[in-house]
């Protein structure tokens, strides 16, 4: 409701009777909040105003801001807590648990479905359709958004947790929340509860043996999900991280070396380039810049960082969106005197493929690694696999068997996803593929890399000239013995033109040194390809050119061992 910007309608200070109605209205809504809570919630004589707004969609909602936060909203007679509420009163509302990657996606303005679930060993909470819910996230009890059960409990069991399970109202992060202090949520550990007894439950769907089925089920996986949760909760530092023997030899986190004002440039692309995948519409254009930075940029900053135009290489939003209407990747327009709009985005703008070795790509999987602070605290030389990595990695039947994974298993596991990377091509940068890729894994694209998997591309570089860069694998020189009329032998040489070479220059060469005749013809099979045939055996002026004068690598040559044998000496 509030993923968008809002239109106040008005806001005024609450009167007394209506402060007295409004504690009235809490405690019916909230039955589990005492009077002093109450009390304390709305205050008797501190600052209390009502704020009257329009969503984004044309909804009325009545905001109640107390102390400069929202605390309560009202839409059609139906009161909310806001965040900032469910953080002081974090029971105040039957919580569900879902990952932290689908934060975001919340924040965007999406449901959340019943896959995105977190099923805990004592099982789920007890709602029916309709009801208030707070969702929260995997190891941290603070609430981060409000919702509305689309489904009772045993419906959700009942459907094998598939579909839509909450509709989401308000989320940390939501311009609701940014009317107040933005603070963040504090931590609050997990309650430790104990199964509960199914007794009832089991009454209840007796008649439904799919049923108890289902919950049999879901209890068990919640038991596995909960073992993976304590193993993803143990606390780890990254210098710890470093120091493990499988990491050393890794090239360091690439911002270390950089400006503050590199960093701060860096920040600045990501932040637009996840704006324009997640957040901006096709409908929402145009788009004046300044909402567009406000409203879509800002909030795609990553959590402890801020971003501050001034601070990059740009100083000013507009020079920095013309750099990127130059790379034709935005159209800008001044529609009205003094102000600039977004008019057009090139959603399908073209990015550039990056060669990658493998030194780089074992450099990627473990800065994620390091990141999200997945190494084994008892084995350093193990990875414990988070969602996103069991996701991308394992199989459906290894889901919660495989916990933890060795180092040179992730790196080569070959049922990833996503296979190759592409960075974004610019004048002012290299291909940055840091920058890219942090950009897939903030908008939760999740790019992840496996050796076995990349595309392969080759590049033969010569003195003084362009490297030649080819996509697939770099087939060796083939040289081979042919059987022609008179029973005359010849010697065919193919794959010249992979290696830089003309096949007609070596044809040349090879007649004058061999003193016999060489032709080129097409190579049979082979599109686009030449191949040069001498009379003779001439695999030994072969070697001599190929290896001594071309120096190419004997390991890319293959044949080199039919040259004639010299002849016994007398």
């Amino acid at each position: 409701m509030f993923a968008k910007a809002f239109r106040v309608k008005s806001n005024t200070a609450i009167k007394g009777s209506d402060r007295r109605k409004l504690r009235a209205d809490v405690m019916a809504a909230f039955p589990t909040l005492g009077t002093d809570q109450v009390s304390v919630l709305v205050p008797g004589k501190e600052e209390l105003n009502i704020v009257k707004l329009y969503a984004h969609r044309g909804d009325a909602v009545t905001v109640y801001v107390s102390g400069g936060n929202p605390i309560l909203f009202e839409v059609e007679k139906t009161l909310y807590p806001t965040v900032y509420t469910l953080w002081s009163y974090p029971d105040l509302l039957p919580a569900f648990t879902t990952w932290p990657p689908v934060l975001e996606k919340l924040v965007g303005g999406a449901d959340l479905m019943l896959p995105g679930l977190v099923v805990p060993p004592a099982g789920l909470p007890q709602v029916q359709k309709g009801d208030l819910c707070a969702i929260a996230l995997l190891g941290n009890r603070a609430p981060v958004a409000v919702g509305v059960a689309a489904m009772s409990t045993a419906e959700m069991l009942t459907s094998g947790l598939k579909g839509r399970g909450f509709s989401v109202l308000h989320t940390y992060q939501d311009h609701l929340w940014r009317s107040g202090d933005k603070s963040s949520p504090p931590s609050l550990a997990p309650l430790a509860l104990d199964p509960p007894d199914l007794s009832e439950e089991k009454e209840s769907v007796q008649a439904d043996p799919a049923l108890q089925g289902d919950l049999r089920r879901l209890t068990l996986e919640g038991e596995e999900e909960n073992g993976e949760v304590q193993r993803m909760c143990g606390e780890k530092s990254l210098s710890e991280a470093s120091e493990d023997p499988s990491v050393r030899g890794l090239n360091p986190d690439p911002t270390d070396s950089k400006t503050l004002q590199e960093q701060m440039d860096e920040l600045v692309q990501r932040c637009f380039l996840h704006a324009l995948k997640c957040q901006v519409r096709k409908a929402d254009l145009p788009l004046l810049t300044s909402t567009f930075l406000g409203s879509h940029m800002l909030s795609c900053c990553p959590e402890g960082r801020q971003l501050d135009i001034k601070k990059s290489s740009y100083k000013k939003l507009s020079k920095f969106l013309q750099h990127m209407q130059q790379e034709q990747i935005i159209q800008v327009k001044e529609l009205s005197k003094g102000v600039e709009s977004i008019v057009a985005v090139d959603w399908k703008h073209p990015r550039k493929g990056s060669i990658l070795e493998g030194g780089e790509v074992r450099t990627i999987i473990i800065n994620y690694v390091k990141r999200n602070d997945l190494v084994d605290a008892d084995n350093k030389n193990l990875v414990k696999l988070d969602p996103i990595l069991c996701d991308c990695i394992l199989e459906k039947n290894e889901q919660h068997t495989i916990m933890k994974l060795p180092w040179d298993s992730l790196l080569t596991r070959s049922k990833l996803k996503i296979m190759y990377i592409r960075s974004l091509q610019t004048t002012a940068h290299e291909p940055d593929l840091t920058r890219y890729l942090y950009f897939l894994e903030y908008s939760h694209t999740h790019l992840f890399i496996c050796l076995e998997k990349l595309q392969p591309v080759y590049q033969v570089t010569f003195p003084g000239q362009e490297p030649i860069v080819k996509k697939g694998r770099i087939c060796p020189i083939d040289i081979t013995l042919a059987q022609r009329a008179s029973n005359k032998k010849v010697t065919v040489v193919r794959n010249l033109e992979a290696y830089g070479l003309d096949p007609c220059s070596v044809a040349a060469i090879l007649q004058q040194r061999c003193q016999a005749s060489a032709t080129v013809t097409p190579a049979p099979g082979a599109k686009d390809s030449l191949q040069v045939q001498i009379q003779g055996n001439q695999v030994h002026h072969l070697s001599r050119l190929l290896l001594e004068e071309y120096q190419l690598p004997r390991k890319h040559i293959q044949g080199l061992e039919k040259a004639p044998k010299p002849g016994k000496k007398k």
